[in-house]
């Protein structure tokens, strides 16, 4: 009687379960949910149950993703100067060759604005606001994607000093602008529609923060 042969191993990778397929989707909507919640209560104020229920999962499953509610928070922050970089890159990448340096500007604060106050915006205020709640390590790895980030507007900063519309060093320069911009996530109700309240557009603001930071050729 002959040997049954042992049955072929199927080449590559071997197929992901549903549930191993869908662990991407759930990690993600844990980021989200988290941003959600942390953004508006705080991370203090947020338990990983919170986290959890609104996403649909058991209190325990956020474990099987992230170590620690901390490691979440950290990539809640991943993710959102993730998104920004490659926005960003995107809206420069869409600039034309004679675009002006005050042109550029605004259009790096057009998005910038967008990042911080528009649609899918939690990420990055939940970074200004939870900052001090990173361990040392964490708020390394962030720093290097902050910089990553505002890398874009040196040498758009640069050209303004050097054609005498931004007066200020551009070292410093660059962290005020920064802090002003930043700090609208404090204050900022977008415009409504029949509404008496003085309120502004993101396009408003951009021009208006353009006044504030540059003035006029010389």
């Amino acid at each position: 009687m002959s040997e049954l042969a042992e049955p072929k191993r199927a080449r590559g990778r071997p197929k992901k379960t549903e549930g191993e397929r869908d662990d991407g989707n759930r990690r993600q909507a844990l980021i989200s949910a988290a941003a959600q919640l942390f953004k508006r209560q705080g991370y203090d104020a947020t338990s990983t149950r919170e986290i959890a229920t609104q996403v649909g999962m058991q209190s325990g499953s956020p474990f099987y993703h992230f170590g620690n509610k901390q490691d979440l928070l950290l990539a809640v922050m991943v993710e959102g100067m993730k998104q920004a970089i490659a926005r960003q890159m995107a809206a420069c990448g869409q600039a034309s060759p004679g675009q002006s340096a005050r042109e550029r500007l605004r259009q790096l604060i057009r998005h910038h604005f967008d990042v911080l106050l528009g649609p899918d915006s939690d990420f990055i205020p939940v970074m200004l606001y939870e900052w001090r709640s990173l361990a040392p390590a964490q708020r390394k790895a962030i720093t290097e994607l902050k910089d990553d980030y505002e890398a874009a507007w040196i040498p758009v900063l640069q050209a303004l000093h050097d054609a005498g519309q931004l007066q200020a060093p551009v070292g410093l320069a660059r962290l005020m602008i920064f802090g002003a911009l930043n700090w609208s996530v404090q204050w900022y109700e977008p415009a409504r529609k029949n509404s008496r309240a003085t309120r502004a557009s993101l396009d408003e603001l951009t021009d208006t923060a353009l006044q504030l930071f540059l003035r006029d050729k010389p």
